[in-house]
């Protein structure tokens, strides 16, 4: 195993140093209570004062009793032991190989017998060997097995060693779903197979053929009853755990022990599950070590599980110490407004402010990692003691989880109206229910309820207030900020329509293509959109060098050399990445100027230099790239080439427009220009699907309309002199 190097460490720890300090955070900052705890007093000490239970609770067993106890119950289990099958037949194949072996050598005397029964694995003697040259011998010898295991073997035998162990006085025998209970004395076991094997010899009168045959049972004996020890302990420790914990019960008003009196072993007893049952409803808090490491403990290994779940499932997150920041920080403004409902309003856990974490969650990541957050946070905030007699886990859970179903895309304000009406929804299903199972008056559902609207409402709203702060900590592209870049009157988004009208239609364009096939293939289409607006913004610098925005005049590219024309048109790239630079635009956005043309060549002016006979470096008429490295960007590339390519093509037909695609995408694959981008072969037919489909629709045949209407036909030629 690699050792970590100490920049690891420091990678990991600068991210993972937040869960203790959520964890302490959680601990200072929830009340805990510490009086009237019950007195642990030793048996044979003096009781200062009497000590009445304040509520019934119950007094378990110690784990010596319950040890006992369980230990009892599962003695009385009895032990399992199969009929093994296979070992049954495994002895009579072997028998049968070893009897099929001496017949075969029977015709050429007793030291070829000797020699086929070594061979067979049993060593005989050589007045064995002349015995079983007697077919006659051979076949009662035969025989003799045969019905020693049809006595013994297939009825059930267990091996010697087994049966000594065993100590249960009853055993179940087990064929198949049969069950049979028996004692230990009437199974069978290896000395009484030998007993059974004398029983039966085949030739008593015969010293040397009795000899053989014990032998050969000896040999080929297998064990065919097998103990099932797993199957007896699964019984055995479902007995153990069927044990009752509780001893008695102690009743509300009983007293444990007077002022003055002498403490007995029972009354000790009490009082330590007194002091237990304070400890667990929070109403006392121990001031040892255990009681300052416990909580912390507790706490930071819940909160782990959101830190484990972003090293594995969100690496994009984790990676990203800024935003794992944002994430503690969000935490811990939860754990605070839940310590403040539990300092002044413990009795409403419906105001903890777990669903403006949901929201935010979800608003910035996805809907996934806001429900776990979610849980998480619910989980530290339930556990706390000051909450043990209040439904706030329940609660926080289902404020929690419908916040973050509420608002899978938030691209309009009303979103953020119709997460409020679904959380105030959830928050009413949610008390109607504790109502309803705990006899609660329609009153007390309705205030929490209400509540919990409220809640709803303010988280929304604080949502709304906050994001921008939080999109600009964490340089996360949100919806909304792209909702804002696609904005027409953006400076860039203006200054193209303006200055290179012919890319700005451009971009147009493809970015319908692209959004319609990003969503086809499960991708972000807004940002393909908004991607596509930007990606060749950098045509602003130099315009005219570039043929959708060319007028009738002269092109500015027939004054230069092939290899200063391709260096134009690379300029476009760096300069686009400058200006998005300038312009602040997100990383995601940014990326579709370099990466919609990949590595690709500049075929156009590569093509001219080769002709003009210059020698020309390849990578002069390359693209800087980098290659697509996300689906959005790879579809951009490829509705990138398509827009254009479709714009030289006569009679767009449906077959045609499927030809161009086809051709296109195929030259991308075979270029290596996908190989970066998360996309397999079935997406990409997907998006040339798409493309069809959309391009189909805008170059569709359209019919001629009069004249005398004032339409224009196909034969139409303005009149002399217009």
């Amino acid at each position: 195993m690699k050792r970590p190097s100490r920049r690891d460490v420091a990678y990991h720890a600068v991210r993972w140093i937040w869960v203790p300090v959520l964890a302490a955070v959680a601990y200072l900052a929830f009340p805990r209570a510490a009086s009237d705890v019950a007195p642990l007093l030793e048996p044979g000490a003096v009781a200062e004062h009497d000590v009445i239970a304040p509520f019934s609770f119950v007094v378990n067993k110690s784990d010596d009793e319950l040890s006992h106890e369980a230990e009892a119950l599962a003695a009385t289990a009895k032990p399992i032991y199969e009929f093994d099958q296979r070992g049954n037949d495994s002895a009579t194949t072997a028998v049968g190989a070893f009897f099929a072996a001496v017949n075969a050598a029977a015709g050429h005397g007793a030291v070829a017998i000797r020699q086929a029964a070594v061979q067979a694995g049993v060593p005989i003697t050589a007045a064995e060997a002349e015995y079983l040259g007697s077919g006659k011998a051979r076949r009662r010898m035969a025989d003799g097995m045969s019905a020693l295991f049809f006595q013994t073997l297939a009825q059930g035998v267990a091996s010697t060693r087994q049966m000594q162990q065993e100590t249960a006085p009853e055993l179940i025998v087990r064929r198949g779903s049969l069950e049979t209970s028996l004692t230990r004395d009437h199974v069978l076991a290896y000395p009484q197979y030998l007993l059974r094997a004398r029983s039966l010899s085949p030739d008593p009168s015969s010293s040397v053929g009795d000899g053989l045959f014990l032998k050969l049972a000896g040999h080929f004996f297998r064990p065919t009853l097998i103990l099932n020890a797993a199957e007896t302990e699964r019984r055995r420790d479902d007995l153990r755990k069927s044990v009752d914990r509780n001893k008695y019960v102690v009743r509300a008003g009983d007293r444990i022990v007077g002022a003055h009196e002498i403490v007995t072993s029972d009354a000790a007893e009490r009082l330590t599950a007194l002091h237990q049952e304070l400890l667990r409803r929070g109403s006392a808090t121990s001031g040892s070590w255990r009681g300052v490491v416990g909580p912390l403990l507790r706490d930071g290994l819940v909160l782990a599980i959101f830190w484990v779940l972003m090293l594995f499932y969100r690496r994009e997150t984790y990676y990203d110490a800024r935003q794992v920041a944002f994430v503690a920080f969000l935490f811990a403004a939860v754990i605070g407004g839940a310590a403040a409902v539990a300092r002044f309003a413990p009795e409403h856990p419906e105001l903890i402010p777990l669903p403006f974490a949901a929201i935010m969650l979800t608003v910035l990541f996805n809907g996934r990692v806001s429900m776990v957050g979610a849980l998480i946070l619910s989980t530290v905030i339930g556990s706390q003691p000051v909450f043990h007699d209040t439904p706030a886990l329940f609660l926080c859970m289902v404020g929690g989880v419908t916040a973050a179903l509420s608002v899978r895309s938030l691209r309009r304000r009303s979103h953020l109206y119709a997460a409020v009406l679904v959380m105030a929804g959830g928050f009413l299903a949610g008390s109607v229910a504790l109502g309803l199972a705990g006899g609660w008056p329609w009153a007390a559902v309705g205030v929490r309820a209400v509540w919990g609207m409220a809640n709803g409402l303010v988280s929304a709203s604080l949502t709304s207030l906050l994001l921008p702060i939080a999109e600009s900590f964490t340089h996360i592209t949100t919806d909304l900020r792209l909702l804002e870049l696609s904005d027409p009157s953006r400076p860039l988004l203006k200054r193209m329509s303006l200055e290179a009208p012919g890319t700005y239609a451009h971009s147009i364009a493809m970015a319908n293509l692209v959004e319609a096939a990003c969503n086809r293939v499960g991708a972000n289409g807004l940002l393909g959109r908004v991607g596509c607006y930007y990606h060749d913004v950098g045509k602003l610098t130099h315009p005219q060098f570039f043929v959708e925005n060319q007028g009738r005049g002269g092109n500015p590219h027939d004054r230069l050399s092939p290899r200063q024309s391709a260096e134009m048109i690379r300029q476009h790239v760096t300069d686009g990445l400058a200006l998005a630079a300038e312009a602040r635009l997100p990383d995601v956005v940014a990326a579709f100027i370099p990466e919609h043309h990949g590595t690709s060549e500049i075929s156009y002016f590569l093509e001219r230099a080769k002709k003009q006979g210059e020698i020309a470096n390849r990578d002069e008429f390359r693209y800087p790239g980098p290659k697509p490295r996300s689906i959005e960007t790879a579809v951009a590339m490829l509705a990138d080439s398509v827009e254009a390519a479709l714009r030289v093509l006569d009679d767009l037909t449906p077959q045609r427009i499927e030809e161009a695609i086809e051709h296109i995408a195929r030259q991308k694959i075979a270029a290596g220009q996908l190989d970066d981008a998360p996309m397999t072969m079935r997406q990409i037919d997907d998006v040339k699907a798409e493309f069809v489909r959309v391009l189909s629709g805008m170059h569709h045949h359209r019919i001629d309309y009069p004249e005398s209407s004032g339409g224009i036909t196909a034969t139409w030629q303005p009149a002399a002199g217009a």
